[in-house]
C-alpha cells in the first residue's frame, strides 16, 4: 500500500544557500537602483526595490529555518511543509501588496519588482553551484563533507 503525498516524509537535498553573499548582491543592486532612481528623480523606487529584495531574503531564511525545523522532526511530512510555505508566502506577499498600494503615489510597485528579482538571484545563486557539482561529478551528488 502506498503512503498518500500529504503523509509521506519529507527529504530535502542540501542546497547552496549563501545568505550573506546575496545579502552583498541586495545591497549593491539596491545602490544601483537608487542611483538610477534618483537620476529620473524617483527616489522612492530605488528605496522600494530594496525593501522588496529585503523582503525576498526575509523570506529565503525564514524558508532555511523551516526546512531545518520541519527535516529534524522523526517523522518530517510534506503538509507540514506545504503549511508552511503557503501561511510564509501569504505574509510576504501581502505585506508587498499592503506597501506597493499604500505607497502607490511613491512608487511603491517597486517592492514588488524587488521580490521578483530576489527570486530570479535565488535560483541563479542556489541552482548555478549545484549544476556545477553535477557537472564535475556526474549524478553521483551526495555531499561529501557530510559524510564523515
Amino acid at each position: 500500500m502506498t503512503t498518500p503525498a500529504q503523509n509521506a516524509p519529507l527529504v530535502f537535498p542540501s542546497v547552496a544557500f549563501r545568505p550573506l553573499r546575496l545579502l552583498i548582491v541586495c545591497v549593491v543592486l539596491t545602490g544601483l537602483a537608487l542611483g538610477a532612481a534618483g537620476f529620473i528623480g524617483h527616489i522612492f523606487f530605488g528605496v522600494f526595490f530594496g525593501v522588496g529584495l529585503v523582503l525576498g531574503l526575509i523570506n529565503a531564511l525564514l524558508v532555511r529555518r523551516a526546512v531545518e525545523a520541519i527535516t529534524a522532526e522523526d517523522h518530517p511530512l510534506k503538509k507540514k511543509m506545504a503549511v508552511n510555505s503557503a501561511t510564509r508566502l501569504l505574509i510576504i506577499t501581502a505585506i508587498a501588496l499592503g506597501i506597493a498600494l499604500f505607497f502607490k503615489k511613491h512608487d511603491g510597485i517597486a517592492v514588488l519588482f524587488g521580490l521578483a528579482i530576489f527570486q530570479a538571484l535565488l535560483v541563479m545563486s542556489t541552482s548555478i553551484p549545484v549544476l556545477r557539482k553535477i557537472r564535475s561529478n556526474g549524478l553521483d551528488v551526495l555531499d561529501t563533507e557530510s559524510k564523515g
